[in-house]
């Protein structure tokens, strides 16, 4: 069950389905209006999509735009027996606040500081309905279990305090399954021609941290570093204005600006990259770092987040900064470094950490979800008390 089908949740249901052993069938909506997928998308999946005819499911898998409890509530007729696990790619506890813009009037910058807690309720209410919480890295798990009993503890009474230990009772880590195979059929026979070629290949928004990312570009040309840049990622409507003035100040290193339009386009600058950065402010597991990676890109990144945990332990004193200096300091040192020029194919490193990211292709981890799903249809849906032996709440 997928109501916001695009961009990495799409890719998700799209590998699953199509390297599942099991017979999988969707049930999904277009990947627009969050907000409004995350109200209404329960009621729309029971009643629209939820086939009175047939065999019924073994088991559901939702995804976490989903309001699992509203959608199970609606269905029950059809689904009262059948477990459910729901899958977390984001939670909505955990992400940064966006930053003021210089242009925003005072009234918009109150807006931009109102939370609507109702997404990370939904979120929690749908964890607690689930049979199995499935979270794609420890990162997302902690940083919801973690940030759950203050967001709890906001409300006037009855602030529950057994849900944190209830939803931790269901938890597991069950790593993002990518088609990083499909890329092999972009790969070139050899490096192409040039100086290093830096990649950034995540989403235009303020997240992401790209005024991170370009003060870091804009101090490597001041230095009369050579290198050429490769800005690919999804652009929206509203893109930080630190992507136009960057293009300008930047344009003669760069070779590729823009989304690719098709995934062979996209795998293709991929490979003629040589170094890929991240400066996200929060990530959740790391798809796009993962796929240059695969593409033998040597990865800079924070030591935070997802990525200590997507990364071999003994590669992590490579990959990872702690700081902006010392990301500024890295990226120097790789560009100067002759080895960075070499394909990548000659650098032991990089073929070990496309190697282990290797891990991550669906051929791998389907059978992993496979079996997840198979335990959770022998053992059940869940009975008993919703915490288990932990005390309702009494307004403290």
């Amino acid at each position: 069950m997928e109501p916001y089908e695009t961009g990495s949740h799409a890719a998700w249901l799209h590998g699953f389905a199509a390297h599942s052993g099991h017979e999988i069938q969707r049930a999904t909506m277009p990947g627009r209006f969050w907000k409004w997928r995350m109200h209404g998308g329960a009621l729309t999946l029971a009643r629209r999509q939820l086939s009175d005819e047939g065999p019924r499911p073994d088991v559901v898998l939702a995804g976490d735009m989903l309001d699992l409890a509203a959608f199970l509530a609606l269905s029950r007729s059809r689904l009262a027996d059948v477990p459910a696990a729901l899958y977390m790619h984001e939670n909505q506890l955990a992400y940064p606040e966006p930053p003021a813009e210089d242009a925003w009037s005072d009234s918009r910058r109150r807006r931009a500081k109102r939370v609507d807690e109702h997404y990370g309720f939904t979120n929690l209410s749908s964890c607690l309905a689930a049979d199995a919480v499935w979270w794609n890295s420890a990162f997302n798990r902690d940083s919801f279990l973690t940030a759950l009993p203050g967001f709890l503890g906001q409300f006037p009474d009855f602030r529950e305090p057994g849900a944190p230990d209830a939803v931790a009772a269901r938890s597991s880590v069950l790593p993002l399954g990518i088609d990083l195979r499909v890329l092999d059929a972009a790969r070139p026979k050899a490096r192409p021609p040039g100086p290093v070629r830096i990649v950034w290949n995540h989403r235009w928004e303020h997240d992401k941290g790209p005024e991170v990312f370009f003060r870091a570009m804009h101090a490597l040309a001041a230095r009369d570093l050579d290198f050429e840049l490769i800005i690919l990622g999804e652009q929206f409507v509203r893109e930080p204005a630190v992507f136009a003035a960057a293009r300008e100040a930047l344009g003669p290193r760069i070779v590729q600006w823009g989304y690719a339009q098709s995934r062979g386009d996209y795998a293709r600058w991929l490979w003629r990259g040589d170094v890929v950065v991240s400066t996200a402010r929060h990530e959740f597991f790391g798809a796009a770092l993962c796929e240059a990676i695969y593409c033998g890109c040597m990865p800079v990144a924070p030591w935070r987040l997802s990525y200590p945990e997507i990364l071999p332990d003994a590669l992590l004193e490579a990959c990872l900064v702690r700081d902006e200096s010392s990301l500024h300091e890295r990226l120097a040192s790789l560009l100067s470094a002759p080895d960075t020029r070499l394909d990548w194919s000659l650098d032991p490193t990089r073929v070990a950490l496309r190697d282990a990211v290797a891990s991550y292709d669906w051929a791998m981890m389907a059978p992993r979800y496979d079996d997840a799903l198979r335990a959770l249809v022998e053992r059940g849906p869940r009975s008993g008390p919703l915490y288990g032996d932990a005390l309702a709440d009494a307004g403290t």
